[in-house]
């Protein structure tokens, strides 16, 4: 049996997990992520992969899904959340330590390689993941296999500016990146808090703001309309440039139920097309997806 072994490197947790190659999980550990320490980072990775193929009894294959990702120039890591891990070569490091050939990829390629796998994209050609979170990230994948592009910079459609402005014209949101106006600032989970406070004078969580839509408040309702239409738009540039068959969403605003019937409604008055047969899903892994397409950084077509 070939062991498939995916990590997640996260900003709290480092999370393994083992799969069969049917796709059946057969362990999972996590540890705390070493703050700021990178050489600590390194040695937990390596522990969590020793210690868990001693449980097992075998030795398996390695993919690891991280904050960031590699430089085409030297393989450094950069733009990564976990800034200990810029500049840095992990790769060379983790298979140093392991003897072995390791795989990495950004996380968002890895949510979107196991959606694609054996997720909601199952069965799809071309699968766009998207994470709605802290921040806002994409990973494409074509026929089971992530497109990384010749900057290792595809899917990352969260730094490109929002299209069509409307009422985002004026002020644009200065993003991390330096730039402003990018599709980050206005979808994610802090832009979804900021819009309704510029709009309300109050400064309420994600959650909060879909809790009130529910109960009939009015300004929440609108602040989340925006925030769909802005979505819509967003996602109707994708569909325009890779016509994928299915976009699924993850991160913690992926769990608005509302989305996934609104969104595609609105998106048709941008995508150039007489008819749109994308879906938009919800994920079917959850939080394990990053995990899990890690591991599945080996069994790509």
């Amino acid at each position: 049996m070939t062991l498939s072994l995916g990590i997640d490197l996260g900003g709290t947790k480092i999370e393994i997990i083992a799969l069969d190659p049917s796709g059946r999980e057969l362990l999972r550990r996590r540890v705390p992520t070493p703050q700021g320490d990178y050489t600590g980072t390194v040695a937990a990775v390596a522990g969590l992969v020793e210690a868990i193929e001693g449980e097992l009894g075998q030795r398996g294959r390695v993919g690891l899904g991280i904050p960031g990702t590699e430089s085409a120039t030297g393989g450094l890591i950069k733009n990564a959340n976990s800034t200990c891990l810029i500049g840095q070569p992990l790769r060379r490091d983790l298979q140093t330590l392991l003897q072995r050939q390791i795989r990495i990829e950004n996380d968002a390629n890895c949510f979107a390689l196991s959606e694609a796998v054996d997720g909601a994209g199952q069965g799809a050609g071309i699968v766009f993941g998207v994470i709605l979170g802290t921040g806002v990230g994409g990973g494409i994948v074509a026929h089971e296999r992530v497109l990384t592009g010749a900057n290792h910079i595809a899917g990352e459609w969260g730094h490109n500016p929002l299209p069509y402005p409307e009422d985002e014209a004026l002020p644009p949101a200065v993003c991390y990146c330096g730039r402003q106006g990018c599709v980050e600032t206005w979808l994610s989970g802090p832009g979804l808090t900021a819009d309704h406070a510029r709009h309300n004078n109050e400064t309420l969580s994600p959650q909060d703001i879909e809790a009130r839509a529910r109960q009939g408040d009015a300004a929440c309702e609108a602040t989340l309309q925006r925030y769909e239409r802005r979505l819509a738009k967003a996602l109707a540039q994708v569909i325009n440039i890779l016509d994928p068959e299915v976009i699924v969403l993850g991160g913690g605003l992926s769990n608005m139920d509302r989305l996934y019937s609104n969104v595609p409604v609105l998106w048709a008055e941008y995508v150039f097309s007489d008819i749109v047969r994308t879906k938009l899903l919800r994920n079917r892994h959850g939080d394990s997806s990053g995990v899990r397409g890690a591991a599945w950084l080996w069994n790509e077509k």
